[in-house]
């Protein structure tokens, strides 16, 4: 039998690569992308995949061409552009969905990255600052990627075998999030002032602009109505018989 080759496209990342290091693939600030095939809609539907909510990093992880890339090393705004792409470059330009319980059909392909301020990214280092407004305190952070989030999970799924009834969602990511309070990069004693001396006010303020300089693609839309709605990334997002 002769061999096929499969058709590719090489995806822009909204970061640019800059968060990556320079050394690192992902750093060129793009990647390729080869079209869905059976192969994927057996992913898809892989029962093992759902229950463990792994299917849709299976399903990336399978249409990266460069197999030294893995979905733990993107980006989250990142992996969403390519989610994107790859349903696009599957299943077509057109996303019928219900949102707000009426039937929407979204042109994917009027999708944009989120507008965001380049010049704050130092190529291949991802490490940003933040002064809080309230009390002065300086902070040093990053953005996460897989790798962070696959950590935070482990955490979190052990702080709730010690106690299922407290949930600790933020103070968790934050503290993985932050690198060091006023030049001290102890993690006890980032941890104690995520703790005991973040105030709540701070914490907010932090929040919204990790937001606002995290890449990413845009996913809000505006309606036939006038209203503007997020795009859902699920399971139905590439296959609604899924």
């Amino acid at each position: 039998m002769s061999e096929f080759k499969f058709p590719t496209e090489e995806v822009e990342l909204p970061s640019k690569g800059l968060l990556y290091p320079k050394d690192h693939p992902l750093s060129s600030g793009k990647l390729e992308l080869k079209y869905m095939t059976a192969k994927e809609e057996d992913i898809l539907t892989n029962q093992s995949f759902i229950q463990k909510g792994t299917v849709l990093d299976k399903l990336l992880q399978s249409l990266i061409i460069n197999k030294d890339i893995k979905t733990d090393d993107l980006f989250v705004g990142d992996k969403n552009a390519l989610f994107v792409a790859a349903r696009i470059l599957g299943y077509g330009k057109e996303y019928k969905v219900t949102i707000a319980g009426k039937s929407e059909t979204i042109n994917l392909t009027e999708l944009e990255p989120k507008k965001v301020d380049l010049t704050l990214f130092e190529n291949g280092n991802n490490k940003f600052t933040y002064k809080l407004e309230n009390t002065s305190t300086v902070l040093e952070f990053k953005l996460m990627n897989g790798h962070d989030e696959k950590q935070i999970e482990r955490e979190l799924a052990g702080l709730k075998k010690i106690s299922p009834n407290n949930s600790s969602e933020l103070t968790t990511r934050l503290k993985h999030m932050i690198i060091s309070v006023d030049g001290n990069e102890e993690k006890k004693d980032i941890r104690d002032f995520v703790d005991n001396y973040f105030l709540a006010r701070d914490a907010r303020a932090f929040r919204e602009y990790v937001r606002s300089i995290q890449p990413d693609i845009d996913m809000t839309v505006v309606l036939d109505s006038g209203e503007e709605a997020v795009v859902p990334i699920g399971l139905n997002f590439f296959w609604p018989d899924a």
